[in-house]
């Protein structure tokens, strides 16, 4: 709650939504270990973490045979989010990158060698099939202390 006043009533000092440049969104997305990558299933949104790398600007993820990633999302070349994020709960700071694109199946058997042997899954299974997504729109958001925001007021 904000006082009359403009300050915050729990203690914690007011934060601003900053947005990120391209490049430092995928810089971070490359920092962190996991995301969530989102698609369709039966018209309706679905969310499965994953682990991942990001390889020439790229996000690359295996997944098993015979799931939804690996039958009916990478290769009918579809449309995925791609979301990751580093929060801090207690003192509200942090940042997410959203990335949007497609998703394939990469079939060339070198390219999945190198790749496989770069991202080692973090579950049991085959894991055999990788996917990459190709971004097209990257958006990324810093949470930070409104004072470190020239200009910025709190509220």
């Amino acid at each position: 709650m904000i006082s009359q006043h403009g300050e915050r009533l729990d203690g914690m000092s007011a934060r601003h939504l900053q947005e990120l440049p391209e490049a430092e969104a995928m810089r971070l997305l490359a920092g962190v270990p996991f995301g969530r990558i989102v698609f369709t299933r039966h018209a309706l949104p679905a969310v499965r973490p994953v682990n991942h790398l990001v390889v020439d600007g790229q996000i690359i993820i295996r997944s098993n045979p015979g799931t939804i990633l690996s039958t009916h999302v990478a290769p009918s070349e579809t449309v995925v989010a791609f979301e990751a994020d580093e929060l801090d709960g207690h003192e509200r700071l942090g940042w997410s990158v959203i990335v949007t694109g497609v998703a394939r199946l990469v079939t060339d058997p070198r390219e999945t060698a190198r790749l496989k042997a770069m991202l080692l899954p973090w579950v049991a299974g085959d894991m055999d099939q990788v996917i990459r997504i190709q971004p097209e729109i990257v958006t990324g958001f810093m949470l930070v202390p409104a004072a470190a925001v020239p200009g910025a007021t709190s509220g």
